[in-house]
């Protein structure tokens, strides 16, 4: 369906949905590459004035990517909640962005709304919101993850003790983690990004973490952000995994240059609940998403998304079907639009959270006594 608007004197026409969502996306340089952006700033404002004119109901007439050709498009459109889509399926998109942003609409309102918003409707929404009417509206949000501690409490901030060597040396390694710990840092997690694909090594560093977290009975996490096919063969040779960790993205076309599809995702949060080491929950995922990779595959992988400022509502891509039991969702800063269907909440499922090692490294350092600061003798 062609779509128009006239900015000045010079009307601006869109061939399809498809067109303005990408239209009206600011600018970025992988959009660029993928030959989807707008051509001016003018023809950005027009695709962003079509798009608030949008209803919320033509993303479920008009599947921006095929659902016969996608398995993350059948996953979304087969799940949506019509009952929860009730209350706004009669508005456009500058209508809900008005909603999202309305004092009576609460952490209650956005939660039941939830299951009703699809990916495209969150990434349509975000398009046309400022900083910070995403930031207020975040604020209203209520996402609680859980394993061994609890993230997403209010007035809590986490953070992940990234402890990376470029040989994966266990000395290296640990002298970072507890480098970390004594910043108070670590309580989302401590992951470990690994220098070799190796499953072996794999296993090593996941036994260590284990041994660390348990000798000192620290209130997190660990990860090795090894692929996931790596993950699994760990969880086979009984590697004691906490959380599996993947990125992803919001087509199956992107997600297969990953190497890896829904299925896999599946048998990954299987098998890491199977293991049962999550004392306070079973958030068993750990998420990556919005680096942009599905840039060079497609341009219709391009439409949808804007990752490094993620929509508040939380969309149900695939990280929101790992099926209510992912820990956690990064979102790297993107050079395109490709990821918005991966994501639910995600700075809201990372940014606030349990400060319990905050508490734990504290009752382990002992206060400094501030040094005294010099004084120079001034002379009359």
């Amino acid at each position: 369906m062609r779509r128009s608007a006239t900015i000045g004197q010079h009307t601006y026409t869109f061939a399809d949905l498809r067109e303005v969502m990408a239209k009206a996306t600011p600018e970025r340089s992988g959009d660029h590459l993928a030959a989807v952006s707008a051509h001016s700033e003018q023809e950005r404002v027009a695709a962003q004035v079509c798009l608030a004119d949008t209803g919320l109901r033509a993303f479920l007439d008009e599947a921006l990517v095929p659902y016969e050709v996608d398995e993350v498009t059948r996953l979304i459109l087969d799940t949506h909640d019509t009952r929860a889509f009730a209350p706004i399926a009669a508005l456009t998109v500058g209508e809900f962005r008005d909603h999202l942003l309305a004092e009576t609409t609460d952490a209650d309102v956005l939660a039941d709304l939830a299951p009703g918003i699809t990916p495209e409707m969150a990434a349509a929404v975000s398009k046309i919101m400022r900083n910070q009417d995403l930031v207020a509206v975040a604020s209203r949000c209520q996402v609680e993850t859980a394993f061994r501690n609890t993230l997403g409490l209010p007035g809590r901030l986490s953070s992940r003790i990234q402890p990376n060597d470029p040989t994966d040396d266990p000395r290296g390694i640990a002298a970072s983690i507890v480098d970390g710990l004594l910043y108070g840092c670590g309580d989302a997690c401590i992951g470990i990004n690994p220098a070799t694909d190796s499953v072996r090594r794999t296993v090593e560093l996941v036994t260590m973490l284990d041994d660390i977290i348990r000798t000192y009975s620290i209130p997190t996490q660990s990860c090795v952000l090894a692929h996931l096919s790596n993950t699994l063969l760990a969880i086979e040779a009984g590697a004691p995994v906490d959380l599996v960790f993947q990125s992803i993205a919001g087509t199956q076309a992107a997600n297969q240059s990953f190497g890896i599809s829904l299925g896999m995702l599946r048998e990954a949060h299987d098998a890491a609940r199977s293991l049962g080491r999550g004392p306070v929950g079973n958030n068993v995922m750990y998420f990556e998403t919005g680096r942009g990779h599905a840039c060079p595959l497609t341009p219709i992988t391009a439409l949808t998304s804007r990752p490094s400022k993620p929509a508040p509502t939380g969309s149900p891509g695939p990280s929101r079907h790992c099926w209510s039991t992912r820990l956690s969702v990064s979102s790297a800063r993107s050079t395109s639009t490709t990821a918005s269907r991966s994501g639910g909440p995600v700075w809201r499922t990372i940014s606030a959270a349990n400060c319990s090692a905050c508490r734990w490294a504290s009752m382990c350092v002992s206060p400094r006594t501030p040094k005294p600061t010099p004084t120079t003798p001034t002379t009359s």
